[in-house]
């Protein structure tokens, strides 16, 4: 006859195996489930240890324990990053448009534009800072915030950037209207049409869509799937080419989720302070790593060199709020400050306002400690449910923060016309070559896994699978 816990291990297997625990999902804290089923802590801890041990479950620290995927995942592989290919500029982002567009209809299961669904954000705590400021600051909230924004947010923005590691000043952070806003002024303050920009390969489409419209050339650098740019490829590519800045998301990029190591960090900063290269360092995900510990920037273990840091909460608190901001000293800061102010004036002053209190008041924080753990499990499920479904040849991204899945397809797929196919079902997606100028990653496609799991995302996933 079993132990006792070999029983409550086999009972807790049961149910993950009927779907009653699905992946990603986190199970009952032990002494929860103790007192539920009616045993010793020390039961509970040993039939979780056995089902770790099984592969069914995993300890995250200072997190509890989630339900591990059971489908066998087949890893993207790191394609050579010997030679980089020659630099070009960037064209044909019409799909992305497309893409966009249809963000934006609620008849479409969205699995393709990079936006949390809604149950995953602050939204009622939110609207009560929006209410709190609009009520007690009412006089502020009817001007401009002129450049470079509200003093009390870029106090709390700068006290968050020191205590990842740099001594980051009020003084050098812009206040922008989202990330992309301030990608686009980094850029422009470091380069002239024409010049040549690194960029990591796949890259985030909307980099592409902003060094489009600034008639910039890009020089594909290729990614490893877990570590993030190369840098040996990176070395020859400078040696070879008039690279005038580079662009890099070291922590969570978008579309692979990797994490740059922090040696790999520092080697990046190092090269490119060698040519006298400028780093335009995207952080946007940063603060949604699946590890309980917040990632170091490049910013943060090189505070003094030239980097032009990045961000915004747009993938934390609520896109439509709009807030960005950029890390910059010097003449660097001042040529962004004016260029913010030539490009929109200011950034709305309501929304400043009310970051601003969220984070003093420290609700930021306790939420950032509950998301991260949903987002790794909506990773976790949509990883299952796409090894389950789609064609076995599939290999899939481990992403180590953010909410999106990077999916090499079976080779042969036009992964344009899938998308095509697919918007006619109801279903976007986020075609492989958008995340390249030279038109790469054709059987490629990206998901996004931060939605809300129910029939209509799972017949949304069975209806993609046929299609592929």
């Amino acid at each position: 006859m079993s132990s006792l816990y070999q029983q409550v291990a086999e009972e807790i297997a049961q149910r993950i195996a009927t779907g009653m625990y699905v992946p990603g999902e986190r199970l009952p804290g032990v002494r929860g489930h103790a007192q539920n089923r009616k045993v010793s802590v020390a039961t509970a801890v040993a039939a979780y240890q056995v089902l770790v041990d099984a592969g069914y479950i995993e300890a995250r620290p200072r997190s509890g324990f989630y339900v591990r995927a059971r489908q066998p995942i087949q890893a993207i592989e790191a394609e050579p990053a010997a030679i980089a290919n020659p630099p070009r500029l960037v064209t044909g982002q019409a799909m992305a448009m497309a893409l966009i567009k249809a963000a934006n209809d609620p008849a479409i299961v969205q699995l393709g534009a990079a936006v949390p669904d809604p149950a995953f954000l602050p939204t009622q705590a939110i609207g009560r800072a929006l209410a709190r400021v609009v009520r007690t600051r009412r006089a502020e909230t009817a001007g401009y915030m002129m450049p470079p924004g509200a003093p009390e947010l870029r106090r709390q923005i700068a006290r968050r950037m020191s205590e990842t590691g740099g001594a980051v000043s009020a003084d050098d952070i812009v206040i922008t209207t989202g990330c992309q806003e301030a990608l686009s002024l980094a850029l422009r303050a470091v380069t002239v049409p024409g010049d040549v920009v690194a960029v990591e390969s796949p890259a985030f489409y909307g980099l592409l869509h902003v060094m489009e419209s600034l008639g910039l050339e890009a020089l594909e650098i290729p990614a490893h799937p877990r570590e993030g740019l190369a840098l040996d490829a990176l070395a020859f590519a400078l040696d070879r080419w008039p690279v005038k800045a580079c662009v890099v998301s070291p922590n969570f990029s978008n579309p692979l989720g990797c994490r740059m190591p922090d040696e790999n960090k520092r080697a990046l900063v190092r090269l490119l302070g060698k040519h006298r290269i400028p780093l335009i360092e995207d952080d946007v995900y940063g603060d949604l790593g699946f590890a309980p510990q917040r990632p170091s920037t490049c910013k943060g273990l090189a505070p003094h060199a030239d980097i032009l840091y990045c961000s915004s909460f747009s993938k934390t608190l609520a896109p439509g709020l709009r807030i960005g901001w950029i890390a910059a000293t010097g003449e660097r800061r001042e040529r962004i400050e004016y260029l913010k102010y030539v490009t929109s004036i200011a950034s709305p002053t309501v929304p400043q306002l009310a970051v601003a209190d969220l984070l003093g008041t420290g609700r930021y924080e306790r939420y950032l400690r509950e998301v991260r753990g949903r987002y790794a499990s909506a990773v976790a499920r949509m990883s299952d449910a796409v090894m389950k479904s789609f064609p076995e040849e599939t290999r899939i991204s481990q992403p180590q923060g953010g909410f999106v899945l990077w999916l090499e397809l079976p080779e042969g797929t036009d992964s344009f016309a899938l998308a095509r196919r697919a918007l006619c079902k109801g279903v976007s997606i986020a075609p492989g070559p958008l995340f390249s100028a030279s038109g790469k990653f054709g059987n490629f496609i990206r998901l996004s896994s931060a939605r809300v799991w129910d029939a209509r995302m799972e017949r949304a996933l069975v209806e993609l699978a046929k299609l592929i």
